[in-house]
């Protein structure tokens, strides 16, 4: 099969996960991913490393899955011979991506106007909290910041009078490494179609509001800010998360309004659509606070298991709010090739996949993650370095890890 970036060679100056993650993707489709790191190493090495006991090994299972399949380098860029031989390593690249703060892209030398002087070819990417321009270009995001704080997500998720909900890890990253492929991925065809270089940038706070377009869309018409909802407040009786007998939930989206009668008589609340208050739309909107009441009472009657059997039976839309245990092991997950697997240096652990797939075309992961410096003298030996320059380099500390 063949792979669709094939001879396509990245840079990546990443740290952390949303930079990271879209060049893992670039990797999966077959790219040659050269992946540069501080002498220390990126901030992820480790940072999630947990002890499993029982046998499992001690894998950095996060920082494996945003660098899989990428070389690894570890190169001092803030010294000029470092800094020199990235842009060496760019002018024959068809990528370089970072999340470089553009007053440090400057600084090193490894800004767009300062890169495509060397490669008039290079698409040059950005990943930032909230853009390269504008009265924030230096203020540093992470996702907990800019996307779900800056970006209105957290707000709006919060049920009215409770606390915030507690975010999960690159929940924001991960949705921002898939817009910063698309966005590589489209001006690399410009790049053919041009033959000059494009200047791609994305930001965190960009993709939140692109999360939040349905949001967002009206209030930029109108000014508006968006009705808090909460579980009592919504506008459809059949939407939301209920809570069953074995303290689980039950997910339920079925807004039009044919699917209400069909389930009061199914779970066995045939009076309800002839109740005054929840007979029509208009009516359950107006009594949405008794109406979720008595839909708690109904939820907690029965089991998440006897739920899903009933509920399916009736073929009702729904879904369970599943562990993240139970996902990993949901066999529709694993019929469409959810999880796949990787050889690591301590054997075969599943990992996942880009939400991706090109009928007949090569796509997955094709390795680990590197160690910090593994491939250094292989990628500078392939830059033209001999022997007693890579020595002399590591001596000066501005290269790492060359054997």
């Amino acid at each position: 099969m063949t792979a669709a970036l094939d001879g396509v060679r990245v840079v990546e100056m990443g740290g952390w996960m949303a930079a990271p993650g879209a060049a893992a993707m670039m990797a999966d489709l077959g790219a040659d991913v050269i992946k540069v790191e501080p002498l220390r190493g990126d901030a992820m090495r480790g940072a999630t490393r947990m002890p499993h006991g029982d046998g499992v090994p001690d894998i950095d299972a996060n920082f494996l899955h945003d660098n899989r399949g990428k070389r690894g380098i570890a190169v001092a860029v803030n010294k000029p011979a470092g800094a020199d031989l990235v842009r060496k390593l760019v002018a024959g690249a068809d990528v370089f991506l970072c999340n470089l703060l553009p007053r440090r892209q400057v600084k090193y030398g490894l800004d767009s106007a300062s890169l495509l002087a060397v490669n008039p070819r290079l698409v040059h990417a950005t990943l930032t909290g909230y853009g390269v321009t504008g009265p924030d270009v230096e203020r540093p995001g992470y996702d907990i910041t800019a996307y779900f704080g800056r970006g209105g997500l957290i707000h709006t998720m919060t049920e009215p009078g409770s606390f915030a909900p507690r975010l999960r890890p690159a929940a924001g990253d991960h949705p921002a490494s898939l817009a910063l492929l698309a966005a590589v991925l489209a001006a690399l065809r410009l790049v053919e179609q041009t033959g000059s270089g494009q200047v791609v940038d994305v930001s965190l706070l960009a993709t939140a509001a692109w999360t939040m377009a349905s949001d967002l869309a009206p209030t930029l018409v109108d000014g508006q800010e968006p009705p808090a909802q909460g579980r009592r407040g919504r506008f459809h009786a059949l939407h939301g998360a209920f809570k069953t007998a074995d303290d689980r939930w039950v997910l339920l989206f079925m807004p039009e309004p044919r699917w209400w009668p069909l389930f009061c008589e199914s779970v066995g609340r045939p009076q309800w659509p002839t109740d005054a208050r929840f007979a029509t739309f208009e009516a359950r909107k107006q009594y949405m606070t008794e109406l979720t009441a008595d839909l708690d009472e109904l939820f907690a009657e029965r089991t998440l298991s006897q739920w899903g059997q009933l509920l399916d039976a009736h073929s009702f839309i729904w879904g369970p709010g599943a562990t993240v245990a139970e996902f990993a092991s949901d066999p529709q997950a694993e019929q469409i090739g959810l999880f796949p697997t990787v050889e690591t240096s301590v054997g075969p652990i599943r990992t996942v996949r880009a939400p991706l797939s090109i009928a007949g075309a090569d796509a997955r992961p094709r390795g680990p993650a590197p160690e910090l410096g593994q491939h250094t003298a292989e990628v500078l030996t392939e830059l033209g370095l001999s022997a007693d320059e890579l020595s002399a380099l590591a001596a000066d500390d501005v290269i790492g890890q060359t054997r």
